[in-house]
């Protein structure tokens, strides 16, 4: 039923934006979960998402009288790489080469504010190196 994969794909991809961007188990230093329930672990809801259109290519299962197979987990799957490499690529300008899922705001603030940092500081060395004639 092609309504049911695309519910599926829908469910999938706001899975794995959940994934890469909120999801998160925070636990105390005395290893209390603090993220155990709804109000505090963030997932992601329909007003969070954009309006988007699915596609699929119908192949028939030759295992079965009815040519039907399952839909798995191809939304999930493909949209949380998706997310955090989209996010790499956003950054790889200030140095940016790997970030550690989940992307929320905060993480990714400290991201870019360290990578600006770094960049302010190998210019810094390399202006005073010019200047000295690369000696130190």
């Amino acid at each position: 039923n092609p309504m049911i994969v695309d519910g599926m794909l829908h469910g999938g991809i706001a899975q794995g934006v959940g994934q890469a961007m909120q999801e998160r188990a925070v636990y105390s230093d005395d290893g209390q979960l603090l993220s155990g329930s709804m109000l505090d672990y963030a997932v992601p809801t329909a007003e969070d998402l954009p309006m988007f259109e699915t596609d699929r290519t119908v192949t028939p299962s030759p295992s079965n009288d009815l040519g039907v197979k399952g839909a798995g987990e191809a939304g999930t799957i493909a949209a949380t790489p998706a997310i955090v490499n989209a996010a790499v690529d956003a950054l790889k300008h200030i140095g940016v080469r790997h970030i550690d899922m989940p992307l929320h705001s905060e993480k990714m603030w400290r991201i870019i504010r360290d990578a600006r940092e770094k960049q302010r500081a190998e210019r810094s060395t390399r202006a005073k190196q010019r200047a000295t004639g690369g000696k130190s």
